[in-house]
């Protein structure tokens, strides 16, 4: 039994990158990989949607596909039409990828290697050391260049199709919070509530846009710090905050939301909670309003964070925004301060189709912290929410 695939989104990600290409004027883009169940670059699940096991190269130029691949990965190839010419190799493929860089003779070959964006990133060091060694008797090995710049814009700039699929992953995200307003109760341990999410999720037939282990990230009372840890025995009371950090994977593409609950009643809540709860909603309105084609990262994080710290709360310890796609954390620009653990990333220019989260958290005094996360897609006139934006806490009697 043949299994067909149609590959339609890869296709179109492949004619997009080969468009990239004329706008910024590099003449040849390689993918250079081997045993990708491995060590996979995160643009083969991009741009092919499968698995190589032999030295491969796929070689897009501003108008060709070619793929230079093992014969026994070849009938895979040719099965996911999209690449015009495909070459099988059985002995070695220097001869062949000299061969045909030579017909083509860029000027400027980008690679995989980035030393700010993990996306960008996807050329092991092996590998290259052995492109250069099967290119060290042409002139090729002095035209390779960081496909860092090509990679970001192929990745952030989402098709329609891309944008769909993110659509529903939040839509599923959000009916499953919804159900959620039904099934948290006082008195449940964090791994119960978790287990919870996780049948609502094969209900749906979704997976976990991060590791399995902290997604959902569950987080009861105040104290509880935030971050990449899984759920504990810890049990939600009266009275006390309840955040999730949480999102799922449909059809390839991946939602990101945080939610804060209330144990009690509207009349309830403290002051102090409210007041921190308004900061941070508050917040990514602003920061929506504010972002726009054109913008740079860093400059949409400094409106949050300066109003913030004018709110009498300490800055928050991450980037108030990443981008999402294939993956909860999807490279390319970053809406963040200009530190050093994000390299060049919170420089970069924000575009029309780029999808991001907007997220922060404040700390209270006695109840912990509150923290908000939003999707939202950026459009010609600004952005426009996939996530439905929180507006107030979401309190259980």
């Amino acid at each position: 039994m043949v299994i067909e695939l149609a590959y339609e989104l890869e296709k179109s990600k492949a004619k997009q990158a080969c468009e990239l290409l004329k706008e910024l004027d590099i003449d040849a883009w390689l993918i250079w990989v081997r045993e990708t169940s491995q060590m996979a670059d995160p643009v083969l699940e991009l741009i092919f949607g499968g698995e190589l096991v032999w030295q491969s190269a796929l070689i897009f130029t501003k108008d060709e596909k070619l793929a230079i691949v093992g014969n026994f990965d070849k009938d895979g190839v040719v099965a996911k039409g999209i690449f015009e010419t495909i070459i099988p190799y059985t002995t070695g493929i220097r001869d062949e990828l000299v061969k045909q860089l030579s017909r083509l003779d860029p000027q400027k070959v980008a690679i995989n290697y980035s030393v700010n964006d993990v996306a960008a990133d996807g050329l092991s060091v092996g590998m290259h050391m052995l492109l250069l060694d099967y290119l060290k008797d042409t002139s090729y090995s002095g035209r390779l260049v960081s496909a860092e710049n090509f990679i970001q814009k192929l990745r952030g700039r989402k098709t329609a199709e891309e944008v769909s699929r993110i659509r529903k992953a939040v839509e599923i995200t959000e009916n499953i919070f919804e159900r959620a307003t039904k099934f948290v109760k006082v008195g449940m341990t964090e791994i119960e509530i978790y287990d919870l999410f996780h049948q609502s999720m094969r209900e749906f037939g979704v997976t976990v846009a991060w590791e399995e282990a902290n997604c959902p990230a569950v987080d009861a009372g105040p104290n509880k710090q935030f971050g990449h840890a899984g759920p504990t025995e810890n049990r939600t009371k009266d009275g006390h905050l309840l955040h999730f950090d949480f999102g799922v994977k449909h059809n390839g593409y991946c939602s990101d939301i945080q939610r804060m609950f209330f144990f009690g009643q509207k009349k309830d809540v403290p002051s102090e909670v409210l007041e921190a709860f308004e900061t941070v909603r508050d917040g990514i309105q602003a920061a929506a309003e504010f972002v726009r084609p054109g913008v740079v990262g860093y400059e949409v994080d400094a409106v949050v964070r300066d109003l913030v710290k004018a709110a009498g709360y300490d800055e928050y310890q991450h980037a108030l925004g990443h981008q999402v796609g294939r993956l909860a954390h999807d490279g390319g620009t970053l809406l963040g301060p200009k530190w050093e653990r994000y390299g060049e990333s919170p420089m970069g220019i924000v575009e029309v189709g780029n999808v991001f989260t907007l997220e922060f958290h404040v700390t209270t005094q006695l109840y912990g912290q509150v923290s908000l996360e939003e999707d939202i897609l950026i459009t010609r006139q600004g952005c426009e929410f996939l996530s439905k934006p929180q507006q107030e806490l979401i309190c259980i009697k």
